[in-house]
């Protein structure tokens, strides 16, 4: 974007955006965010719920607010720094007229955060994807559970309580991932083949969970200011389709909302799932290794103490998924 001459040769090696530049990426962005946030704000103010769409929102913490503020990432100094909000917010320091991100601040307040999602990106990029799930994780979350507990109550299940039951008892459950894995039922907590923990997660986590796929999106934002704003929501993006397949395979029937079920329970339905999950996959590993770049591109990393002030928790979700 913006012409040849926006980008300004920087003696320490920080490319430098000119006001007109900076000022039309915040545009951009901004368009793009409201174009992503619009239903889901209207909704909001109609006191409307969507089982679909609303999970980016309400289960990771950041909101649509945060998210449409641009932010160029480490690394980009913005010149005018005297007519630039950023000046004001967090994390940011001015030299000269020139605002940039305070490596140092964003590395003393969050430098262990940075450290864990770096391992956690690096380990899971590593593995092979496993791709026969078929998306049981959400089956487990009704497993035998009372109809009001159901967290999307107000959608029919598709095969019924019973037929749902019958699903999950009939599939070898394999969920690799915490955060689907602790709202599993009770009654279906057993029957999974692996005992998830946040201890383990590092070492369990694999490019072909869906759920792995989406918390790009938490990964990302939590490294903000320091990566990109055109970075976090490319991995928004991502989240948001995957969450579409993601109940498309759930049991519950929301085809009102046009939402044509992944059958899973059939063998064309683990295949269409398994297919697009490979997909999903790709995409995520792309975006894995373009978080691991933008973090390697904080300066002083390396050099920042382990035993800084750092906001150590990861998790902060809310106390329901699915």
């Amino acid at each position: 974007m913006g012409g040849s001459g926006a980008n300004i040769a920087y003696p320490r090696g920080v490319q430098v955006l000119d006001e007109s530049e900076w000022r039309e990426r915040t545009t951009a962005h901004e368009a793009r965010v409201d174009a992503a946030t619009a239903a889901h704000l209207a909704r909001r103010r109609d006191h409307r719920k969507h089982p679909v769409e609303d999970f980016l929102f309400t289960y990771y913490s950041f909101k649509p607010a945060q998210l449409r503020r641009w932010h160029p990432g480490a690394g980009v100094a913005l010149a005018g720094a005297d007519r630039s909000p950023h000046r004001d917010w967090r994390f940011y320091a001015v030299e000269d007229d020139r605002v940039h991100v305070d490596a140092d601040a964003f590395l003393a307040a969050r430098g262990d955060t940075v450290r864990f999602v770096r391992d956690l990106l690096v380990r899971t990029a590593g593995r092979p994807g496993r791709f026969g799930c078929f998306g049981l994780h959400e089956w487990a979350m009704v497993y035998r559970l009372d109809p009001s507990d159901v967290r999307h109550a107000g959608w029919p299940l598709r095969l019924g309580a019973a037929g749902t039951d019958a699903v999950v008892e009939s599939h070898q459950v394999a969920c690799s991932h915490f955060d689907a894995y602790r709202f599993f039922t009770p009654d279906a907590e057993p029957l999974n083949a692996l005992r998830p923990t946040r201890e383990s997660q590092p070492a369990l986590e694999q490019p072909g969970c869906l759920h792995a796929g989406m918390d790009l999106y938490k990964w990302a934002h939590k490294l903000v200011p320091a990566v990109s704003s055109d970075l976090v929501m490319d991995c928004f993006e991502l989240a948001r389709d995957i969450r579409s397949l993601d109940m498309r395979a759930a049991p519950y029937d929301l085809r009102e909302l046009g939402y044509e079920p992944v059958r899973i329970e059939t063998p064309e339905g683990k295949a269409e799932y398994a297919a697009a999950q490979r997909g999903f996959s790709v995409r995520g590993q792309a975006l894995r290794a373009r978080l691991v770049e933008a973090i390697d591109a904080i300066p002083g990393l390396e050099a920042a103490a382990s035993g800084a002030e750092a906001e150590t928790r990861v998790d902060g979700e809310p106390s329901r998924r699915g």
